[in-house]
């Protein structure tokens, strides 16, 4: 999936992969796509939740090879 920005978080705990894709979110035009890269197993719940709450859509969830990552479209 295409994105505008790529936040690698991997090796980071938790809140961090959350408040690092905050800082990047606001850098980011409505509508564009943040890519986020993560390792801790808490953002797989953390960063959906975060998304539903913050108004922006989560597009795509993966995990491959250990890294989880998301796709996450600006309101």
């Amino acid at each position: 999936m295409d994105s505008n920005k790529v936040l690698n978080a991997e090796g980071l705990a938790c809140p961090m992969p959350v408040v690092k894709a905050k800082k990047e979110m606001d850098n980011l035009k409505s509508g564009e796509v943040l890519e986020i890269r993560a390792t801790d197993k808490g953002a797989a719940s953390d960063i959906p939740a975060w998304t539903k709450s913050s108004g922006h859509e989560l597009l795509e969830q993966d995990e491959e090879n250990d890294i989880l990552t998301f796709w996450i479209k600006k309101s």
